[in-house]
C-alpha cells in the first residue's frame, strides 16, 4: 500500500538521515522485537535507536500514539512514550480521542489539581462518553496532573457522530457541527479500509456488500462521513493548538484505525497544513511481517504477545454505545465471551446481573465485579424480542 499524501513522510525521511550507521541495521529477532523501536521499510523493518528517535520527535510539532482501547499494554506503552517525550520536550500538551470538547473545563480542572478522580470522571462524563475501564487510562491522566501537562479534548459529541451516520455530513446544519470544518475526502486506500469495516458491521436484512467499495451502497457514504468527522475533529483540535505558536509538542492518543497507513487523522492534518506529524504504533512481536506496509507508521514498538493477558480483569468482549434506546452493543469481538453467549450487534442491554443497565458504566461495573468461573445473566432487547443471555466466564488458569 502506498500513500503519497502520508503526513508522516517528512518524519520518515528525517529518521533515515539520522540513522546512517550500524544502529540502523535490520531489526533482529523478528520484524518488531519486544522492547525495541523499528522503522517500517520496503523490504524489512530497521532498528531505530530510542535516544535518537525521541530527540527527533522532540523537535517536531505533533506525535500521534495509537492504541487498541481495551489493551492495557498499549496504554503502558503510551505512558512510557509520553514520559520519554516529556523528558526531551517539557512543553507538552496531551490530546485525547476519549473526551468530547464540551468537557474541556473538567480536563483543565483535573490538571490544576482541583478535582478528585471520581469527580473528574463524573464531570468528564466518562461512563457515557467512553465506557472503557478508567484504570486503563488513569496512569496517563495522573502523569498529566502530576507534571501539570495540559490536556486537550479532541472529539465531538457522540450524538453528532450518530446523526452523521444517519443523515450524512451534508445533512447537518452549519450551526450544529461543533465548529468542525469540512473534512478532506477519503482516498482510495482509506475507502477500502472503511469498506471492510462497513461490511463486517452490515446489519441483518441489508444486501450483502460486495468486496469492492460501493459508494452507492445504502448507508456506506454516511458511514464514511461519520468516520471522516471523527478524524477531522481530532485533527482540527490538534491544528488549532499548534497554531498558537508557543512551541508546544502536541501528543495525541487515539485508536490505531485513525492512524494506520497515514489515513484518518494524519491525512486531515495534512489538509490543515501540518505535514510533519509522526505516527507511532504498538505492535505485537508475534504479528506477521507481511502485515507491516512501508507507510504503516513512522515507528513501531514491539510488545510481548499475550503480555496483557496476565492477571487481566474479566472482559466480555463488546463495544458499547449510548443512545436514546439505551445501552447498545456496537461491536462483538470475534471469539469473545459475548459472542459465545450469543450477544449480537444492535442488541440493547436492559439489565445485567439482575440490575437495570441505565448506561454503559453499569455494564462495565457488572463485568468487572465478575469472578472467573462464574456466570453473568443479562436481559437484552433484540428488535421486538426480549432475550435472556448468560455469559460464562472461564475459570482462572493456574500457572
Amino acid at each position: 500500500m502506498t500513500n503519497p499524501t502520508f503526513a508522516g513522510g517528512l518524519m520518515l525521511a528525517a529518521l533515515a538521515v539520522l540513522l546512517p550507521n550500524a544502529d540502523s541495521a535490520a531489526a533482529p529477532d523478528g520484524c518488531v522485537p519486544v522492547g525495541r523501536w523499528v522503522q517500517p521499510g520496503e523490504a524489512s523493518t530497521r532498528a531505530v535507536p530510542t535516544d535518537r528517535l525521541f530527540a527527533d520527535l522532540g523537535r517536531g510539532r505533533v506525535v500521534l500514539l495509537g492504541e487498541v482501547h481495551d489493551n492495557a499494554d498499549h496504554h503502558r506503552w503510551q505512558l512510557q512514550t509520553i514520559a520519554g517525550l516529556h523528558a526531551v520536550h517539557p512543553k507538552l500538551v496531551l490530546g485525547f480521542e476519549m473526551f468530547p470538547r464540551r468537557v474541556q473545563q473538567a480536563l483543565d480542572r483535573w490538571v490544576a489539581g482541583e478535582l478528585s478522580e471520581a469527580k473528574f470522571l463524573e464531570l468528564a462524563d466518562w461512563r457515557k462518553v467512553w465506557g472503557q475501564e478508567p484504570e486503563l487510562y488513569l496512569p496517563i491522566l495522573r502523569f498529566a496532573r502530576m507534571n501539570r501537562v495540559p490536556m486537550l479534548a479532541l472529539n465531538v459529541d457522540r450524538g453528532l457522530t450518530r446523526r452523521v451516520g444517519e443523515t450524512g455530513w451534508a445533512g447537518i446544519p452549519l450551526g450544529e457541527r461543533e465548529g468542525v470544518s469540512d473534512p478532506a475526502p477519503a482516498d482510495a486506500d482509506y475507502l477500502a479500509l472503511l469498506w471492510e469495516s462497513f461490511r463486517l458491521h452490515a446489519r441483518p436484512g441489508q444486501p450483502a456488500p460486495r468486496e469492492a467499495p460501493d459508494l452507492a451502497h445504502p448507508g456506506f457514504q454516511n458511514f464514511v462521513d461519520s468516520m471522516l468527522l471523527w478524524d477531522r475533529s481530532m485533527a482540527q483540535g490538534i491544528a488549532e493548538r499548534v497554531a498558537r505558536g508557543d512551541g508546544a509538542l502536541v501528543v495525541a492518543l487515539m485508536g490505531t484505525g485513525h492512524l494506520e497507513g497515514g489515513h484518518g487523522v494524519a491525512r486531515q492534518l495534512g489538509d490543515l497544513g501540518i505535514n510533519d506529524a509522526a505516527v507511532l504504533l504498538p505492535w505485537s512481536s508475534a504479528a506477521g511481517c507481511d502485515e507491516i506496509a512501508p507507510h504503516l507508521a513512522d515507528a513501531l514498538f514491539g510488545i510481548e504477545p499475550g503480555a496483557d493477558e496476565q492477571n487481566e480483569r474479566p472482559r466480555l468482549g463488546i463495544m458499547l454505545d449510548q443512545n436514546q434506546q439505551g445501552v447498545r452493543v456496537q461491536k462483538v469481538m470475534e471469539g469473545s465471551i459475548a459472542q459465545q453467549a450469543g450477544l449480537r450487534e444492535e442488541d440493547i442491554i436492559e439489565s445485567i446481573a439482575g440490575r437495570r443497565a441505565d448506561d454503559a458504566g453499569d455494564v462495565i461495573d457488572a463485568v468487572q465485579r465478575q469472578a472467573p468461573g462464574t456466570w453473568l445473566p443479562m436481559v437484552v432487547r433484540r428488535g421486538a424480542q426480549t432475550v435472556e443471555i448468560v455469559a460464562r466466564f472461564p475459570p482462572r488458569v493456574q500457572k
